[in-house]
């Protein structure tokens, strides 16, 4: 039973989830965490329980930033996470869109743009993980989406506090550090 498996990861989408939805955020300046959001990451990294992010960044594509900027954005989350406790283990993102100015991101259905599952099917991969030990929080129905057709869970995250959601989600399954 799906229900009864450890948890091992929690799969994130970034903007909506982890941090407000600003539009197209890829400066630390404009970065502004859902609440809750550093806690669980946090809880999580306790228990030994890997958070993944998987995140289309359509802004890559559109030449709004690149994706240095992206990855500096992401080690300044990372940063920020390490003086509470928590850790990133890995993140996934996809910078094609069908109606990229850049030409090399140009890609009228890329196999890792969500709805399609290759970020998640590669993080399972790449981490060691079976789809019945993780779940996926997203914003948008595409990410459900892709979470189901990787095989996990996917929850649609439109509250106030990505903890207590996450937490009435899982309910027993939610991992405690002491466990």
């Amino acid at each position: 039973m799906r229900d009864e498996a450890p948890l091992k990861a929690v799969f994130f989408d970034r903007d909506g989830v982890l941090n407000i939805d600003h539009g197209y955020v890829h400066d630390i300046a404009n970065f502004e965490w859902v609440p809750g959001a550093r806690e669980v990451i946090s809880e999580l990294t306790a228990a030994g329980v890997q958070a993944i992010v998987v995140t289309n960044q359509a802004g890559v594509a559109r030449g709004y930033y690149t994706e240095e900027t992206m990855h500096a954005l992401h080690q300044a989350m990372q940063d920020e996470l390490a003086r509470t406790g928590g850790r990133i283990s890995a993140f996934y993102h996809c910078p094609f869109h069908r109606d990229a100015v850049v030409e090399a991101f140009r890609c009228d259905d890329h196999p890792d743009r969500k709805p399609n599952p290759g970020m998640i099917l590669r993080g399972l991969s790449e981490n060691g993980l079976s789809p019945e030990e993780c779940v996926l929080v997203g914003d948008n129905d595409t990410d459900v989406e892709a979470a189901q057709r990787a095989g996990m869970p996917g929850y649609l995250f439109k509250e106030a506090n990505l903890l207590e959601f996450l937490k009435a989600r899982l309910g027993a399954r939610f991992p405690k550090a002491d466990a």
